[in-house]
């Protein structure tokens, strides 16, 4: 008597021929790749119950893939070949199609520690200009306005970390951006006006406000001009208004003056003064006029490093003891540069237009010429 056995994954019903006590071949594809051997013996239900499971695990094998896309259901030729009578359910379509896609789980890319450590510094700088805030409520301005200045150091060494250890990113950008916002934006305008601009309640909060929104639109404004590709390679020598970090620093001048030896009053008086500088620097920052980047600076001839060095420990140790009266000079000597950078910008602007001229001119006479 033959015995059949239908297989509810191949769609094929298999019965097996007397004479050979019931012992058949069963060739399926996947199968056989898995084992790596001609076929699996049936015989009997426990016959039929291995091959079953061997089914089963070549569905979870690496192969099933391949035989998803690729087997037919050519079942009928591979068991006559043991004289087995088969049938095929599913024609010439591929036995897989009922069967869903195996879901693919998408792990997480680890990130390098070299793009860890310049947004970490973005972190700190960030902590610190939240930190300078909490020192102006405690009526501490000096502490403030130290955390705003090694905020600002901080803002200066994190680019310069991610290009030196090419861990830039753009996840790196848009968060100096919003830390750039607080620490010389938001800090700042806050300690103005718990300072001294208050005496003049609406108007003193009214320039704290254009302070920071100054700031913010300063910050936007830089972003966007990253990503223009025109821009002259000269124009990497400038800022396109006063930088954030620059505004923050001068913008607190009218602090400097009052903790200052020159111990400059804060009073009902001097409050209108020092609401129209603030207005003024916020105007220097939303403003097109150019300012020195410094970006630039190329080596320190070798006659020179001495004195640099020099000159360098001479205004941190001058910073650590007569810090209000250094930032008081460190503001006035950088105000004092603005005419020369914008006279800079206008003969660097003048030379790019003469370029252009000769080049169209000769681009004219060339055309000009008979062929």
């Amino acid at each position: 008597m033959n015995k059949s056995w239908k297989d509810p994954s191949f769609g094929a019903k298999v019965k097996c021929p007397p004479g050979e006590e019931a012992r058949s071949y069963m060739r399926i594809w996947h199968s056989r790749a898995i084992l790596g051997t001609a076929g699996s013996p049936c015989k009997g239900s426990a016959g039929f119950a291995l091959a079953l499971q061997t089914i089963l695990a070549a569905r979870r094998g690496s192969a099933y893939d391949f035989y998803m896309n690729n087997s037919r259901d050519d079942l009928s030729v591979a068991g006559t070949e043991r004289g087995a009578d088969v049938t095929p359910l599913y024609g010439g379509r591929n036995r897989f199609a009922g069967f869903p896609a195996p879901r693919r789980r998408r792990g997480l890319r680890a990130v390098p520690l070299r793009v860890i450590l310049p947004n970490l510094v973005t972190l700190l700088a960030l902590c610190l200009g939240l930190t300078a805030i909490r020192f102006a409520i405690d009526r501490q301005f000096e502490t403030a306005i130290v955390a705003v200045i090694a905020a600002a150091i901080l803002d200066g060494l994190d680019g310069r970390l991610a290009r030196v250890l090419r861990g830039t990113s753009r996840f790196g950008a848009e968060l100096d951006s919003l830390a750039d916002f607080v620490d010389f934006g938001v800090a700042p305008a806050l300690i103005l006006y718990l300072w001294g601009l208050h005496e003049i309640k609406s108007f003193g909060w009214f320039a704290a406000l254009v302070f920071a929104t100054a700031a913010a639109l300063r910050l936007a404004r830089f972003n966007v001009m990253l990503d223009d590709p025109n821009r002259p390679l000269w124009q990497s020598h400038f800022f396109t208004g006063m930088p954030a970090p620059a505004g923050a620093i001068t913008g607190l001048l009218p602090i400097y003056l009052n903790l200052s030896v020159l111990a400059v009053p804060n009073t009902h008086a001097t409050a209108p003064f020092n609401i129209a500088y603030v207005l003024l620097i916020a105007l220097l920052m939303a403003s097109p006029l150019p300012h020195f980047s410094g970006k630039k600076i190329g080596r320190i001839p070798r006659e020179y490093v001495l004195a640099v060095l020099f000159g360098i420990a001479a205004s941190v140790l001058l910073l650590a003891t007569f810090t209000m009266e250094m930032l008081i000079g460190l503001t006035l000597v950088y105000l004092g540069t603005i005419p020369f950078a914008i006279r800079s910008y206008k003969a660097h602007l003048a030379e790019d237009a003469a370029r252009q001229a000769v080049k169209a001119t000769a681009q004219g006479a060339q055309a000009a010429e008979p062929k």
